[in-house]
């Protein structure tokens, strides 16, 4: 059985006292549980997208890395196991933590049509053709701040380009960062791994230099995962995608909150490395409608 005990270690704990929202995260925490129920079954069979985390055992390094397919690559083949038709390319940052038995992942599955989304954390497990993930914890989380996209298409004919690796952010990755209205970042904890969403207007996300980049940590469900594991360990990684061209730019590093007396709160993440692939994803989503929830970023 889970309990809000097990679902928030210390640094999560730290967080909603600090605050003032303990109460408002141990109601959250009752819907987290170690099974797939049917409806999230249904939900996960109908995407072509979901988003793994976790760190790549050869470097420590925390990574975020899309994964695609036609609907049913992802799939319930369990009461808590989770399966995947398909593995990361080859030379993706965690090809080999997700080939390996018993790395701790994190999952998000996200449904842009109707701002859905659902998280499975757990342990992977190589499978012929793909791998299997042995559910510790499965959630869904709100739609705020998630951006409806009415429609997809897969293009047969894009051909991705070669991975670039770099240790600083270029001008047209720049760009790239401060155009995007979402992006998933990964964290981790002494028990696991964790994949979150992070949506807003264009320009939520500023990059302060070719090495840092900074955006605001929005009011959420009061569970403060993300946080929490950054208050016990700095690593993290972070997934930028172009919904149209399929292009993504993946990035290493350590991150840090600013808590200001308002009560603003503000992430901070040094880039230690760069992944940046043209086309490496083979969907194509329809325009946005930005979410409601959106604030407006500061001019």
């Amino acid at each position: 059985m889970t309990t809000t005990t097990s679902v928030y270690h210390a640094g999560s704990r730290a967080v909603q006292d600090r605050v003032g929202v303990r109460g408002a995260a141990d109601h959250v925490g009752r819907s987290v549980g170690q099974g797939i129920k049917p409806v999230a079954a249904a939900f996960l069979q109908l995407q072509p997208l979901l988003v793994v985390g976790a760190a790549a055992p050869e470097t420590g390094r925390v990574w975020v890395t899309p994964l695609t397919g036609d609907p049913g690559f992802v799939r319930a083949t369990g009461p808590r196991e989770m399966s995947l038709a398909g593995t990361p390319r080859p030379g993706d940052p965690l090809a080999h933590a997700l080939a390996s038995e018993g790395t701790r992942v994190g999952t998000i599955a996200l449904d842009p049509r109707t701002r859905r989304r659902m998280r499975l954390n757990g342990r992977s497990r190589p499978t012929p053709g793909g791998f299997a993930v042995e559910a510790d914890r499965v959630f869904s989380n709100c739609p705020k701040y998630l951006q409806k996209r009415e429609s997809w298409e897969t293009v047969t004919d894009r051909v991705p380009g070669p991975a670039r690796h770099t240790r600083r952010l270029t001008d047209a990755q720049r760009a790239f960062i401060e155009s995007a209205d979402t992006f998933f970042v990964a964290t981790v904890h002494k028990d696991g791994a964790e994949v979150s969403h992070r949506g807003g207007n264009p320009g939520f996300v500023r990059t302060v230099s070719p090495a840092e980049l900074t955006w605001p940590d929005y009011p959420g469900n009061a569970m403060f995962l993300t946080l929490g594991n950054l208050t016990a360990d700095p690593r993290a990684g972070l997934l930028f995608l172009d919904w149209t061209t399929g292009t993504t730019l993946q990035l290493t590093g350590e991150a840090h909150t600013d808590f200001a007396p308002d009560g603003e709160r503000r992430v901070r993440f040094a880039v230690t490395e760069a992944v940046h692939t043209e086309r490496a994803l083979p969907l194509r989503w329809s325009a946005p409608a930005y979410s409601p929830a959106n604030p407006t970023p500061p001019g």
